[in-house]
């Protein structure tokens, strides 16, 4: 991988060959992240906390993009070397606060551009998100979770970043099916049920009506869970934001429940969202599953990529 580092005033740099690097690429939350580390010699005309953006490039191909958050230059017994980490592009989301207002109708249009545009993010084509009335943006919220609410509770698209930066509010596609079958050069392999967090019931309440909506996730039940959570509909009876179903709440947490866990000895062998087909021989969970998260590196041994496995539609 080539690393280009930018700064403040649009200075392009290309880092010396990586010792080692690694990038971490979610299905939106949490932020993506990189790190790398590379010799730093003493004719560089430029200062590493003078880079405010980083982009890696494989095989001619852009493989991620983010903004920096921390170099460190250090003498070693190597001689000089560099470390340079940050996160995705969510990060200009993350770490802005929006400014706390009432839309009697938002539009796409109207969300990009007071919580988007003004951060330099640019929107992939696709992105047709239906208006909401009376959407509200509170005090104190970031500009992503803005962005999440309006697109995940309200359009039922989980915004994401793809690898060039650009914000996705779009669903996932079919893709392309990746397959780690017996010929695939496998390291690790582990299949991993965790059943912290899911829930086996949602009861949502009505404070106005007093009705409770009952939903159950009756396989957990039956398999011995039982972690229940209570949602009060707020006092606006034509709010029907996503959050507030029960089924959305289930959903979502059982989304960890099961998860595949594959490290191979290839990098980029996938990206979050692709399908990927498990069939080896000997193992129980082969079937058909999307990649949730995808760490790709290059260390002492090698490339390598680490894929983490869920059902083909869970939710974020």
């Amino acid at each position: 991988m080539t690393a280009y580092m930018t700064g403040s005033a649009g200075e392009r740099w290309m880092l010396p060959s990586l010792m080692a690097w690694r990038l971490e690429y979610t299905a939106g939350v949490p932020c993506d992240s990189f790190w790398l580390k590379s010799t730093w010699d003493g004719d560089n005309h430029t200062r590493p906390g003078e880079w405010v953006r980083f982009e890696g490039w494989h095989e001619g191909e852009q493989v991620f993009a983010g903004v920096v958050d921390e170099c460190e230059v250090s003498l070693t017994g190597d001689g000089r070397v560099l470390e340079v980490s940050g996160r995705g592009m969510a990060a200009r989301l993350l770490d802005n606060e929006a400014l706390g207002q009432d839309y009697l109708s938002a539009t796409q249009e109207d969300i990009l551009r007071d919580h988007v545009t003004p951060y330099g993010i640019q929107v992939a084509p696709g992105a047709a998100l239906p208006p909401v009335s009376r959407f509200s943006v509170a005090t104190g919220s970031s500009e992503w979770s803005v962005i999440y609410d309006f697109a995940r509770y309200h359009g039922g698209v989980a915004p994401r970043f793809d690898r060039r930066g650009q914000l996705v509010l779009t669903g996932w596609s079919g893709g392309q099916e990746r397959v780690i079958g017996d010929g695939t050069a496998i390291t690790a392999l582990t299949c991993r049920d965790r059943r912290y967090g899911v829930l086996s019931q949602v009861l949502v309440r009505d404070r106005w009506s007093g009705r409770v909506e009952r939903v159950e996730n009756a396989a957990f039940r039956q398999a011995g869970g039982m972690a229940r959570r209570v949602l009060t509909m707020p006092g606006r009876s034509n709010y029907k934001a996503m959050r507030y179903s029960g089924k959305f709440q289930l959903d979502k947490s059982a989304a960890g429940l099961r998860r595949l866990e594959v490290t191979a000895a290839e990098a980029f062998c996938a990206w979050p969202g692709d399908l990927v087909r498990v069939e080896r021989t000997g193992w129980d969970w082969n079937g058909l599953y999307r990649a949730a998260g995808v760490t790709v590196g290059l260390d002492q041994g090698g490339c390598w990529s680490r894929l983490e496995l869920a059902d083909t539609d869970f939710t974020v």
